[in-house]
């Protein structure tokens, strides 16, 4: 074999890929050496409020056991009225797991409604079955106002820790302000659930306190959360 004749196949052999190199170039196409950061998803807070009211199915759910109180109080004693209640909540919580819900999310009611009960049957009275509802609203309607009082919009700060805490939300003024209304708009929900409420309480309404409890329960919530875009 000639030398010109070796160094041609010398030159051939250099340029043939080897497994080796091949397994370098599958490595370099897998494995970019820029890989872009994973990005975090954005958190929509007002479908994260809807959900944590167990969404509007969770919402209607909601006002079947106060409506089942109401409707059988004035026919029967008021723990027979509890039970129908409770029974009411119960069913709804087997159903809405069946359906594939989480247990938290689905018999969170019944917890609700039996505790309730507990307050109306320890007070003997069937308008304090709303007691709680009633306070619950109050300190809402405290809190959304001192919120802003501070500067501090509740939804603002709700929207902040969920986004990891270290947001500089506060010194954009188009997004404090959309908190600030957003906040204000959870204040006259809650203020007017008390107000409408608590009159109705002091006028030993039940049969009212029933149709208040579901006018301002989920129209009154979907309506506020309709008016936050954040």
């Amino acid at each position: 074999m000639t030398t010109v004749e070796n160094q041609h196949r010398n030159h051939m052999t250099s340029h043939e890929p080897t497994e080796e190199n091949e397994m370098a170039a599958n490595d370099l196409d897998g494995h970019p050496e820029h890989d872009d950061p994973p990005t975090e998803a954005p958190v929509d807070l007002k479908q994260a409020m809807i959900d944590g009211a167990g969404g509007p199915r969770g919402m209607v759910y909601s006002t079947i056991p106060v409506v089942g109180f109401a409707a059988a109080v004035p026919f029967v004693a008021l723990p027979v009225a509890i039970g129908v209640a409770i029974a009411a909540a119960l069913a709804l919580g087997v159903f809405r797991m069946w359906r594939g819900e989480q247990f938290m999310s689905a018999m969170g009611g019944v917890f609700g409604v039996a505790v309730a009960g507990g307050v109306s049957a320890w007070t003997g009275s069937a308008n304090d079955f709303f007691l709680i509802g009633i306070w619950a609203s109050f300190v809402g309607a405290v809190v959304t106002l001192v919120s802003l009082v501070v500067r501090r919009p509740l939804t603002g700060m709700i929207w902040n820790s969920v986004h990891g805490g270290n947001r500089p939300w506060r010194e954009d003024r188009p997004s404090l302000h959309g908190h600030d209304l957003a906040t204000f708009a959870l204040l006259v929900m809650f203020a007017g659930r008390f107000v409408v409420r608590q009159w109705l309480y002091l006028a030993d309404s039940t049969t009212g306190l029933a149709i208040a409890d579901t006018v301002t329960g989920f129209p009154l919530t979907a309506l506020a959360l309709s008016l936050i875009h954040i």
